[in-house]
């Protein structure tokens, strides 16, 4: 430890090994971590005791690329619920007609009866990326709920087709924002143009794999640019971001896109990376086990195999710090006691829990 502030050496412990996880996320009020593997299976780790729990009643989904099991949300509000279930929300690549197909999101009840046996009731749908496309790209599916927990937000991909994040009559490239039982909110910028535009929050967007509130109830996101251009963004309604018109990367051919300019138009990003950092989501931290973290936004990086700390100041931000992880960081989250729980990247993806060395 260096002054007041964290100086990077963790004291890491593994916690087993996971098929391709995607997001974790922990059951309010307990110690279980609910893990979703992107093949379509997903476990229960109890951290007390390390014990494994298989999950039933996992939705059918469609399996490749970077398409399968996503997301997974709770609502922190049911905390204090005596009974065992709780309500959890999946996002997940569904298979439409022909060669399509696109994401969701869905709702249903976690039920775990013993200790060795979780099932998932009642999963029902609730939203659909509008429209199935071919491909299996740029889904983002990420779910963050309002701190009054009166809105669903979530990240829809433009699916690695461009043009359609500046057509607000689909919900390709954009974040909507919904009811918790996935009807459109009312006050959403475009509820006049009808289903499926009165979803959209905001559009222009590309492939969003982290979405959060800070504590002053500002929702970010952070997206992947193409060849340069990763973006943290602070999310704001009825705005748009300009891609595919505008990046600060370039193709991934090296053909040229416009950077964003003053006089542009467009929504601009408060961070960008080139190269990028190709994120895999991101937490605010608010706890004190990190000295000089609360606030910060930490990061999971991919292509960097690293997590990455930003220092974020009201609505402005910079990068603070990176910490090398030696491997793919698919998923960082933040424990009931201010932990870090980490999912590494592809087969055999360990599942570590960080702590101040």
């Amino acid at each position: 430890m260096t002054g007041d502030t964290f100086d990077g050496e963790f004291a890491i412990t593994e916690h087993g090994t996971f098929d391709e996880p995607w997001a974790s996320a922990f059951v309010p009020g307990t110690s279980m971590l609910f893990i979703t593997e992107r093949p379509g299976t997903a476990k229960i780790v109890d951290t007390r005791n390390g014990n494994v729990i298989d999950i039933t009643g996992l939705p059918v989904v469609d399996y490749g690329g970077q398409g399968g099991l996503g997301d997974v949300a709770f609502l922190p509000s049911e905390a204090d619920r005596e009974t065992a279930n709780r309500t959890i929300y999946l996002s997940w690549a569904e298979a439409g007609q022909g060669d399509t197909r696109g994401a969701v999101v869905g709702r249903g009840q976690l039920l775990c009866i013993q200790s060795d046996s979780c099932s998932i009731e009642g999963l029902e749908i609730l939203w659909r990326q509008t429209p199935k496309v071919t491909g299996r790209g740029h889904y983002s599916h990420r779910i963050a709920f309002s701190p009054d927990e009166r809105y669903m937000f979530v990240a829809s991909g433009e699916r690695q087709k461009g043009e359609p994040a500046q057509d607000t009559s689909n919900t390709l490239g954009t974040i909507v924002r919904l009811n918790l039982d996935g009807t459109p909110a009312a006050g959403n910028p475009l509820a006049d143009r009808g289903s499926p535009s009165d979803e959209i929050w905001s559009w222009g967007h590309r492939n969003i794999l982290g979405l959060d509130f800070d504590s002053e109830g500002r929702l970010w996101e952070v997206e992947h640019g193409p060849k340069g251009g990763d973006e943290l963004n602070l999310v704001k309604k009825g705005a748009n971001y300009g891609w595919p018109v505008r990046s600060n990367g370039v193709n991934y051919d090296g053909s040229n896109i416009p950077d964003h300019s003053p006089d542009d138009g467009f929504e601009k990003f408060v961070v960008n990376w080139t190269p990028v950092i190709a994120p895999g989501n991101m937490v605010f931290y608010s706890g004190t086990l990190f000295p000089g973290w609360n606030g910060d936004l930490i990061m999971s990086g991919l292509k960097t195999e690293a997590l990455i700390r930003v220092d974020v100041n009201g609505t402005q931000a910079s990068e603070a710090a990176r910490y090398d992880m030696g491997e793919r960081i698919r998923s960082v989250i933040e424990g009931p006691d201010g932990a870090l729980w980490v999912l590494e990247d592809g087969e055999n993806g360990r599942l570590l829990e960080l702590r101040p060395g």
